[in-house]
């Protein structure tokens, strides 16, 4: 059963997902969690806490994914394409990732404050996509340098590569001009994309010899 920290995040997520965050009441989030409004309050603090707690989690759940697509025992990976193709999917499924990731937070998501203090700040430190994407990098030259043949500065590279590669296709999907109104979860990732990154950003860990592409 979810603590009522999780059943309010739930449900401010389900009332962001019909209606901008502006007007995402708190008394109808408390509502249909369940909780009193006080409740809530006594939680995040205010609506920006919840605002900020609410896209720490986005991170987290992201960053989560990406530790299972590197492997478990973080010792064998799966390389920076399996990385690349998990990033635009998380992405273009949730628009508070994509937020994270790109820097671009359209008009209905929550932009909490840049210097929150007290319980609203307390453990929802919230990444620049710059710090996201070298929290991520080095998160996958770790998992993956046991089991490939390249050194620890050409597996950086390859790493952010894929990284870079997969915001370009966020930002700019690579469909047709007729689903242009399709909603970007809907989407596939593209099959350019899959052969792009698995010709030049995918790991050898057999080869003893490396070129960077």
């Amino acid at each position: 059963m979810p603590t009522a920290r999780e059943a309010l995040l739930d449900a401010a997520r389900s009332a962001l997902s019909r209606q901008p965050w502006t007007s995402v009441r708190m008394v109808d989030v408390a509502a249909r969690a369940g909780v009193s409004r006080q409740t809530l309050y006594n939680e995040f603090g205010s609506k920006d806490g919840l605002a900020r707690a609410l896209i720490r989690r986005a991170a987290d759940d992201y960053l989560a994914g990406v530790d299972r697509t590197l492997g478990a025992d973080r010792r064998r990976g799966a390389g920076p394409a399996a990385l690349a193709r998990w990033t635009v999917g998380a992405a273009r499924a949730d628009t508070l990732v994509r937020a994270l990731l790109t820097g671009v937070w359209g008009e209905r998501l929550p932009v909490p404050a840049a210097s929150p203090s007290g319980r609203e700040a307390a453990g929802t430190a919230l990444p620049t996509p710059g710090e996201l994407l070298t929290l991520v990098r080095d998160r996958a030259v770790a998992a993956l340098e046991d089991t490939s043949a390249e050194g620890t500065a050409v597996l950086e590279l390859h790493c952010e590569m894929a990284l870079r590669l997969a915001l370009s296709y966020t930002l700019v999907p690579a469909e047709p001009a007729s689903q242009a109104e399709e909603p970007d979860s809907c989407r596939p990732i593209t099959p350019m994309m899959t052969s792009e990154m698995e010709t030049s950003l995918s790991v050898d860990t057999t080869s003893p010899r490396k070129t960077i592409p």
